[in-house]
């Protein structure tokens, strides 16, 4: 079996090639037309319905979407694409 080694915490840690994507799209998937919350690097927040998302960049697709900044509802959209470089995480 194919192997790989991630750095976290400045340790390597030894996994299955397969299991480093493999949870967070099942994640995503089965959080397909299911409201999320997406947290962005410039502290920025949405909470919406998950409309998709693309397997090699984990850019996102939000549909009624609320935007948060510093924990207060500033606006809201219809629809926002998100891109994957800077989505810290989705909490389904």
């Amino acid at each position: 079996m194919l192997g790989a080694q991630i750095l976290i915490n400045g340790m390597y840690i030894s996994c299955p090639l397969g299991n480093l994507m493999d949870k967070p799209l099942k994640v995503l998937h089965a959080s397909l037309n299911k409201r999320v919350m997406v947290e962005l690097r410039s502290g920025r927040g949405y909470h919406g319905t998950l409309d998709g998302y693309d397997v090699p960049h984990m850019n996102l697709v939000i549909k009624n979407a609320e935007e948060i900044v510093n924990g207060e509802s500033i606006t809201k959209h219809n629809t926002i694409i998100l891109r994957g470089d800077n989505i810290i995480y989705v909490s389904p």
